[in-house]
């Protein structure tokens, strides 16, 4: 497999944390987001991914290279393939908890933070991107916190790690970038820091990524 990223991408990022979860190997081919005008934009990666975002998972299966992108879409089919271990809960219910949580960040709070969307507020409408970003995120946080409140346990539901908690740490990084204060959010904190004691979170964070840019 092939995992075409980008380090601080949280995306890239929640796709880096899965495939170390599940034990299987890949190799990390940076698209850079910004450098020579984005990468992605290049016609080499536009065949790969249209829409021109990362990640995109490369695979051979059935005999066919297939493409895949959209961060929970790829968590799907790997959770699909590789069940073990289990990033989603036997129980329907709570299944459906780890995916409301996951879309809070996904769809709730990623996308007002996308720098494609953060470059138009800045250039386009000469908006303090920043802000912008800081305000949904930390909207975002205040939801998710209040939702997971109902299913914690040492992660975001019970003790076993989820999609949830594979989207929740990557955002709090981003969150700490546009300086989001995250002294309210000690449930979402504590479950990071449990994340992070695991050495496949470890090996996903941003900083560790050979394309990673020192600050």
């Amino acid at each position: 497999m092939k995992l075409h990223g980008y380090w601080r991408s949280s995306c890239s990022w929640r796709v880096r944390i899965a495939l170390n979860l599940k034990g299987l190997s890949y190799e990390y081919v940076p698209v850079h987001l910004v450098k020579d005008g984005g990468q992605q934009h290049s016609e080499a990666y536009r065949a790969l991914n249209p829409l021109r975002t990362v990640p995109t998972l490369e695979f051979t299966e059935g005999g066919r290279v297939h493409h895949l992108s959209q961060s929970l879409a790829i968590l799907e089919y790997l959770e699909e393939r590789h069940p073990s271990p289990a990033l989603l809960p036997a129980d329907p219910i709570l299944r459906a908890r780890v995916r409301m949580l996951s879309e809070v960040v996904n769809s709730g709070i990623q996308p007002l933070q996308n720098l494609m969307v953060l470059q138009h507020i800045k250039s386009e409408w000469k908006g303090d991107d920043k802000a912008w970003a800081a305000h949904w995120i930390d909207r975002g946080l205040g939801a998710f916190q209040a939702m997971a409140q109902e299913t914690a346990g040492r992660y975001c539901v019970g003790d076993s790690v989820s999609f949830a908690d594979v989207c929740l740490v990557p955002q709090l990084y981003s969150a700490r970038r546009f300086g989001v204060d995250l002294q309210p959010y000690g449930l979402l904190t504590r479950v990071e820091a449990a994340c992070a004691s695991l050495p496949a979170f470890q090996a996903a964070h941003a900083d560790r990524q050979p394309d990673a840019v020192p600050a």
